[in-house]
């Protein structure tokens, strides 16, 4: 009763009460009514438990098309995690190939020569299996946080190679063959790499056995590291070499060319 005597102010100045312009009474309904870009929606949440959220969704979203039929003007919309999940692999999808470039581009002016970029990024990719494996063995889906733990150790993985097939090169220079500079290479090569990759190694390990509060988007993100790590010693170490002495030939570029200082 109180409620149908509220006055309301009118455009020409006169205040009436609101039971003239609408009918007032009790009835059940929504107890909160939440608006989003003018509309109302009801949100229905639900949380993800051993198994990947893509997969999940993309199911539930195929069950629920096929068993729910909506009023007209009405419309669903699966949002939150999965849509913040999806913005971030359309990104990754445009960052990587970006990033696999210019690790290419620099690589070339670095060595003056297709062939020794072209086999730094094979063994990039081939020592991502690593990261992989280590997914699998610990029971980690593939997030958006172990997409990024792939580039960055493409970082890692690039400057092995690098350390590996320039001494190699410096050495073919002095004038030994193949076979030696590339043995000798790998010797005088392991404790650096070795260096290098398990400080990575051991200063993500922590991360990567947490199960603290927030950790759910770090481990993963360690996870791949660790193992992208350990994979690319195993493949710097000896199957680096091995690649090179397969694709070596006598006429190589071994450095790139500097700049000749020009006389005035």
């Amino acid at each position: 009763e109180k409620i149908k005597k509220i006055l309301v102010p009118t455009p020409d100045g006169y205040r009436i009460p609101i039971d003239d312009l609408a009918t007032v009474k009790v009835e059940d309904g929504a107890s909160t009514i939440y608006r989003e870009e003018n509309s109302r929606y009801i949100a229905i949440k639900f949380s993800v438990r051993g198994r990947d959220l893509g997969s999940t969704v993309d199911e539930a979203e195929a069950k629920v098309n096929s068993k729910v039929l909506l009023p007209p003007g009405y419309h669903l919309t699966w949002s939150g995690e999965f849509e913040s999940q999806k913005r971030a692999q359309d990104r990754l999808l445009v960052i990587v190939p970006i990033t696999i470039f210019c690790i290419f581009f620099i690589l070339y002016l670095v060595f003056g020569s297709f062939k020794w970029a072209v086999l730094i990024m094979v063994n990039v990719a081939i020592a991502r299996i690593g990261g992989v494996l280590a997914l699998f063995l610990t029971g980690t889906n593939f997030s958006v946080s172990s997409g990024i733990g792939f580039l960055a150790a493409f970082g890692v993985s690039v400057q092995t190679g690098i350390l590996m097939i320039s001494y190699i090169n410096h050495l073919r220079q002095e004038g030994k063959s193949v076979r030696e500079a590339t043995l000798e290479g790998a010797i005088l090569r392991l404790r650096p790499i070795l260096i290098t990759g398990l400080v990575a190694v051991f200063g993500l390990l922590p991360a990567a056995f947490s199960h603290a509060i927030g950790s759910d988007s770090q481990r993963p993100l360690a996870i791949v590291v660790v193992g992208a790590m350990l994979g690319d010693l195993m493949m710097g170490l000896f199957l680096l070499p091995v690649l090179y002495e397969w694709f070596a030939r006598p006429g190589d570029v071994l450095a790139a060319e500097e700049a000749k200082p020009i006389l005035t």
